[in-house]
């Protein structure tokens, strides 16, 4: 296979899977979240960290490999304004993402010790989720962003 379409079909298969993963799982937490119960909370959660291990944490080390490959093969300087904004969109959805990677798992551990000991969840489930909730969105638009980048490659 052509290198440049073996590299250009990961990426793009990469990206399909961060972004459908990431909000796939976001959706799936906002609605267990919106029950109020215990035990959905847990279960879902466990489900999200388990999918950001899975499945974002390899498509978010494979998107910036294959970019960079693609930049190299293309023929594009590592300069160029629609590249470098890319890179400042992509850390941007990095520095959201890791905090909501250690949210989740303080809401699943949570909602597990409220599980085990019948118990409501505490505030503190509510005060992290907020939080999390709000992170979602500056990702969000950043990899929005960036799918513009990729298709548009603006010269600015």
């Amino acid at each position: 296979m052509d290198p440049f379409l073996l590299a250009r079909w990961i990426h793009i298969l990469s990206s399909t899977i961060l972004f459908g993963t990431g909000i796939g799982t976001a959706f799936q937490m906002v609605w267990a979240m919106r029950t109020g119960r215990v035990e959905t909370i847990h279960s879902v959660a466990s489900g999200v960290v388990w999918a950001d291990w899975l499945f974002t944490t390899p498509a978010g080390i494979i998107q910036p490999a294959t970019g960079l490959w693609l930049v190299w093969i293309a023929g594009y300087s590592l300069a160029e304004p629609w590249l470098v904004l890319t890179y400042v969109l992509y850390v941007l959805a990095f520095l959201c993402w890791a905090p909501v990677v250690h949210l989740q798992i303080r809401i699943r551990d949570l909602a597990g010790t409220a599980l085990r000991n019948g118990t409501s969840l505490p505030p503190e489930t509510w005060r992290l989720y907020r939080i999390w909730f709000a992170l979602g969105w500056p990702a969000f638009a950043a990899l929005m962003g960036i799918f513009w980048l990729m298709i548009s490659r603006p010269h600015f």
